[in-house]
């Protein structure tokens, strides 16, 4: 048997996108809400960043965020457990539908 790296086949990756314009990351930052976590902390002083430190309010929403972060990749995990779930759903029903076609032109 050979080990080796010649054995392997190679992941081919995608290209990566082009980064966002200037114009593209403003468009985001606009459309944020005014109490989207990393805007009311970023723009918290280093005195108010201290008292919010020292009451946990920086790591309730620290937490907060990796929450929604974790949340959202098991939605999108999800998603695509659900997606192939469904074409499974549809090769099972069409397999059945031509098994009743089998079914009713052998009965006649």
């Amino acid at each position: 048997m050979n080990f080796g790296s010649k054995g392997k086949k190679r992941m081919v990756l995608p290209t990566r996108p082009d980064p966002p314009t200037v114009e593209q990351i403003m468009e985001d930052v606009n459309r944020a809400y005014p109490n989207d976590p990393v805007f009311t902390v970023s723009h918290t002083s280093a005195e108010d960043l201290k008292g919010l430190s020292s009451n946990g309010e920086v790591e309730e929403r620290f937490q907060q965020s990796r929450r929604y972060i974790e949340l959202h990749e098991r939605l999108q995990e999800e998603r695509g457990n659900l997606a192939r779930r469904r074409d499974e759903l549809r090769a099972a029903g069409k397999s059945l539908e031509n098994s009743v076609i089998e079914v009713k032109s052998s009965a006649m």
